[in-house]
């Protein structure tokens, strides 16, 4: 969440930690429908305003301002709670990309949940394959078929673990020459 100097809080905003706490336990939830301490506790607190709204003859000058700061910042909270939602998910739909997998695809798959394969891990491929991709399970998973040193391996990936597989020059070009460099041979 971010820290906003609002309305003439320039105090330290440690202080007003609790009321931004308490403001967003007592505000309903997008998913649920529900306010959090309503979910949690299964009630929902009485805070300091329900009690200065009971016929009072005489309100001390200290909890009048306390009560107009702790209005205000109700107030400023979910406004603030809000904006930094938005923040989030400006950021988080700027770098996120749907898959773009299509039936019939070459992908490679990770290994990072290959605990059978040998070696050691850090030289081990990251990635093996390619493999042909025959259904999209939803928005996050992708079948593949296996080849026969990975059969035993469930078929379904999550789309985290599966990228494309783009032709080297090889796969393009099978008639090019190969050149293999031999290293020089140093008599002693």
């Amino acid at each position: 969440m971010e820290y906003k100097d609002h309305e003439g809080y320039t105090h330290d905003w440690i202080t007003l930690l609790p009321a931004v706490q308490l403001a967003y336990n007592t505000s309903q939830h997008s998913n649920t429908g529900k306010y959090p301490l309503l979910v949690e506790k299964g009630w929902n607190p009485l805070l300091p305003v329900d009690h200065l709204k009971k016929n009072l003859l005489t309100i001390h000058p200290t909890a009048k301002d306390f009560h107009d700061m702790w209005k205000r910042a109700c107030e400023t909270a979910p406004k603030c709670i809000a904006e930094a939602r938005e923040y989030k998910k400006k950021k988080y739909d700027k770098t996120h990309m749907e898959p773009d997998f299509q039936e019939g695809d070459q992908a490679l798959v990770s290994t990072l949940n290959f605990n059978s394969l040998k070696g050691q891990n850090k030289m081990r491929d990251s990635f093996v394959g390619p493999f042909t991709k025959i259904k999209l399970r939803g928005k996050n998973a992708v079948e593949v078929i296996l080849t026969e040193g990975f059969s035993r391996k469930h078929t379904v990936f999550p789309v985290s673990l599966v990228k494309p597989y783009f032709q080297t020059g090889e796969d393009k070009f099978p008639s090019r020459e190969k050149t293999t460099t031999q290293p020089d041979i140093v008599e002693v």
